[in-house]
Order: structure tokens, then C-alpha cells, then sequence
């Protein structure tokens, strides 16, 4: 994990003097965790959450909103706001700052759409498959959230067949038994700043 931070904090900039990385992967795959953990092998790196950006109206059509209110200030260098979602209450809340950062982490299913790709200096995706994502997701949800994800599971395959993020990956995450197991993706080219990689533990195999 210190090593993959090693290496996203020597590429150039990607949008303004930001490093912007997405983690993205199918729902309950483990993109929050796996980003909280390179957050913290980042020293704090600021983590943007879609789940934030999204809202029941708008599962995946908020693109423009998130350009607008993210992706063009901090190109320019200037502080982002944007108002976080309240999944309980169904409604936005106050509005969230988010200056410019060295790197800055994008989590969330579609954070590598083609809209967003232009502004990342990398892509991650989580490798793992999506009914055995869906059905983690499932269970630490619960049921009181069974009829949200019938109609996610829905949504999240129209996104994904219309605009698919996995072919574009330069690197793919597999979590192990102890760490994860990070290797080249589709995208990806072997290079100085993006040779195969293994997780926090050099042992760590799947």
C-alpha cells in the first residue's frame, strides 16, 4: 500500500495541481475501505465519496454536478463545494469543502465514467465479481435496505454496459487474506510510475 501511495504522489497532475485516482468497482466490492486505507498510506489525502454526490433521484446522473461543482474549481486550483447527500433524511445537506490537494481520492461506483476519466491520473478498479460484491453489499446493508438494492442492482448493470469503467483500469485491486494484490490493468502499461505492484503486505497473495 506505501508503495502504490509512492508511486500515484510522483505522477503529474491531472486536474490543476491535483492527482486525482479513481476506485471504482461494483457495489460492496470494498472501494470504501481500500480507499480509507490508501487515504491513510497517502498521509490523509482527502476522499471524495460518490455516495455523496448521488441521491435516490439520481443514482448515476449527476455527472454534470459533479463537474461543475468539483471537478472545474479544483482544475483551476480553487476549493470545491458540494452538498453531501443524506441517505435517511432523502435530501442534500450543508455544503462540504474540498481544497486542492496533492492527491485526492474519487470512490464510489462510476468514478471512472469517460466524463470523468480526462481529469484522473489513475484508475483503479476492485476486482472482485459482481454478484459476490451485490451479495456483500446485501448483507451489511440488511434488509431494511432489500428494496433499495432491486433497484440499484438494476441501475448499476445499465450504467456499467453503457459505460463501462473496468476496460479503462490501469490497475486492478484484489483484496487478500492480508493486505491486497495489486496488478496491471487493461489499460495499464508497465513503465517507471506504474509497474505491477503487490498490497501492503509483499507476502500477500490471493
Amino acid at each position: 500500500m506505501h508503495d502504490l501511495a509512492s508511486r500515484l504522489r510522483r505522477l503529474p497532475p491531472s486536474c490543476g495541481p491535483v492527482r486525482l485516482i479513481g476506485v471504482d468497482g461494483h457495489a460492496g466490492s470494498g472501494k470504501s475501505t481500500f480507499a480509507g486505507h490508501l487515504a491513510d498510506a497517502l498521509g490523509g489525502a482527502p476522499v471524495l465519496r460518490l455516495d455523496d454526490i448521488a441521491s435516490h433521484d439520481e443514482l448515476f446522473d449527476w455527472t454534470g454536478r459533479l463537474l461543475s461543482e468539483v471537478i472545474t474549481p479544483l482544475g483551476h486550483g480553487e476549493t470545491a463545494h458540494y452538498a453531501v447527500y443524506d441517505w435517511h433524511a432523502r435530501r442534500f445537506g450543508p455544503s462540504r469543502a474540498l481544497p486542492p490537494a496533492p492527491v485526492i481520492l474519487l470512490e464510489g461506483v462510476g468514478a471512472g465514467r469517460r466524463a470523468l476519466r480526462p481529469h484522473l491520473a489513475r484508475l483503479l478498479w476492485m476486482e472482485l465479481p459482481r454478484e459476490e460484491s451485490w451479495a456483500r453489499g446485501r448483507s451489511r446493508d440488511g434488509a431494511e435496505l432489500r428494496e433499495f438494492w432491486e433497484g440499484w442492482v438494476a441501475a448499476e448493470q445499465r450504467h456499467f454496459a453503457e459505460d463501462p469503467s473496468r476496460p479503462f483500469a490501469d490497475l486492478l485491486v484484489r483484496q487478500c487474506q492480508k493486505g491486497y494484490a495489486i496488478t496491471k490493468g487493461p489499460a495499464g502499461t508497465v513503465g517507471p510510475d506504474r509497474d505491477v505492484t503487490q498490497g501492503d503486505d509483499p507476502s500477500a497473495m490471493c
